[in-house]
């Protein structure tokens, strides 16, 4: 009876949340009392506003600053701490609460296990009710596989907190990196208007020093005129206020040289405005940049495929500059009216996707790049003296043709370049052998070019990456059925191509 009390007891002072003997025990306006820890920790999962709270066992709510702490529960629960059941008394906990048998059975409907007077009781008549033993093992197994599961779902659980975190640090470092190329984007358009702003104010100061000066010359020759007129009026004063000899011994002359003399206008004088500042198309570069921007996305790293049967070309040892190499036999060809083909391609070949890069031509007087594919040229061309994926060397009976002939998309070329120092041409299909091109006319000279080949677009492009990457030819409707090349022709300037590296 005594244990029965005792287990009574307990439950009053057993804290509703953690169902252990109170700890620190906090009580609540309604009158329940929880561990301080516990109550401490609903507070902040039952915040409703307005810093509320509410009773985990009634709802009520109540205010955190409200709690207070119950000295005389935690008395009871000291003196329990210190109660201990004898082995008999133990062992008389299993009996029913109810009517004091031993707990034998278990209520399936109920799922709780009963005495044989529950049994028979009307709360369980009719039930199915096994023996403890009996029921205990087929429960284990849920219980065990339960919990297998619960587990799985803890792996998973913590499987998707790494996803999430993963995630998040994917994220933040594409965040970073958009935020980088934002500020990298805008710091380049910045560093665009200030060389435009550059090349206006330097025009401006040497328009305003060719001005000054060609003032300057005017007010010189206008006073030469000045003085000369003020000596001839100084003479002609001095010639009434002389004799009368010396009035008529060089009337003649005189009378010449005071009818013919005028003042003429100087000829460096100015005679037109100034040219009016025109602001640049900030659009047309806007656009032509993005595109840049875009395609640079593409960019690959490419290296020359140095010829073994070539000894008129240079390459570096990092195989990215060509340059020819001039020797006495190659200078008298030329005067003899041979041309040497000093093309060479680049690697790797591409047989798909989209891929960029550029060169630097800078203080070259010719060259010719572009993009060259493994194909066969046309039959009707001409006979082939020698064909490879390096090079063409053709002649045309006994005449050998210029090396510009092949340059055309049916013979597996398409190309751009420059000659003669300032002729930039895009060579594109003829109907003869002899190849067509188109003069381009460009605003600011290419020290830097960019290739850009889509391959299963069917495009080539080339932009002028000195001029904010405004887009110099593009070469459309292209068949590539074969690999394609980057190809490279230093022609017979000194100067070397050099690839160019992103960033550089």
């Amino acid at each position: 009876m005594a244990s029965g009390i005792l287990v009574n007891i307990k439950e009053e002072v057993t804290c509703p949340i953690c169902l252990e003997l109170l700890t620190e025990p906090m009580s609540l306006d309604c009158g329940h009392t929880f561990c301080q820890a516990c109550i401490t920790a609903n507070n902040r999962d039952s915040m409703i506003g307005q810093g509320e709270s509410s009773c985990p066992v009634c709802r009520i709510t109540y205010q955190p600053e409200n709690l207070r702490p119950n000295r005389h529960v935690a008395n009871i629960v000291e003196v329990l701490r210190e109660v201990k059941l004898s082995p008999q008394e133990e062992q008389r906990t299993d009996l029913c609460v109810r009517h004091g048998e031993k707990l034998l059975l278990f209520c399936q409907e109920d799922k709780k296990i009963i005495c044989w007077l529950c049994e028979r009781s009307r709360e369980h008549r009719g039930h199915h009710t096994f023996l403890m033993e009996e029921i205990a093992q087929e429960y284990k197994e849920k219980i065990q596989a339960a919990l297998e599961r619960l587990r799985a779902e803890q792996k998973e659980a913590e499987k998707l907190d790494d996803n999430l975190e993963e995630e998040r640090t994917s994220k933040k470092d594409k965040i970073e990196n958009d935020l980088k190329s934002v500020q990298d984007y805008f710091k380049q358009l910045r560093g665009i208007l200030a060389s435009e702003e550059q090349k206006e104010q330097q025009r401006l100061e040497k328009e305003a020093a060719q001005n000054l000066d060609d003032l300057a010359q005017a007010e010189s020759e206008l006073a030469q005129q000045k003085k000369l007129l003020r000596d001839l009026i100084s003479n002609l004063e001095h010639l009434l206020q002389g004799s009368t000899v010396e009035l008529l011994q060089d009337v003649k002359d005189t009378m010449e040289r005071s009818k013919t003399f005028t003042v003429k206008k100087p000829r460096t004088l100015p005679t037109k405005q100034r040219t009016v500042f025109q602001a640049p198309d900030l659009r047309g570069v806007l656009e032509a940049f993005t595109e840049l921007t875009d395609v640079r996305r593409s960019w690959v790293h490419v290296t020359l495929d140095p010829p073994t049967d070539k000894s008129d070309i240079v390459i570096s040892a990092d195989r990215r500059q060509v340059k020819p190499a001039f020797y006495l036999r190659t200078h008298y060809l030329y005067q003899k009216g041979y041309y040497e083909d000093y093309g060479v391609l680049g690697s790797p070949p591409i047989t798909s996707g989209k891929h960029y890069w550029e060169a630097d031509v800078s203080d070259k007087y010719a060259w010719v790049l572009g993009m060259y594919c493994e194909k066969c040229p046309d039959s009707n061309m001409m006979d082939f003296v020698k064909q490879d994926k390096k090079h063409i060397i053709v002649k045309h009976g006994k005449k050998h043709l210029h090396v510009c002939s092949k340059y055309q998309p049916k013979y597996g070329y398409w190309v751009i370049g420059l000659q003669n120092h300032s002729e930039y041409k895009a060579f594109v299909d003829s109907a003869s052998c002899d190849s067509t091109t188109l003069t381009l006319y460009l605003g600011v000279p290419p020290r830097r070019v960019g290739v850009f080949l889509d391959y299963d677009a069917g495009t080539v492009s080339f932009f002028n990456v000195t001029n904010h990457g405004l887009l110099i030819y593009k070469f459309t409707s292209c068949s590539f059925s074969q690999k394609m090349f980057p190809y490279f022709n230093p022609m017979k300037c000194t100067a070397p191509m050099t690839l160019c590296s992103p960033g550089s």
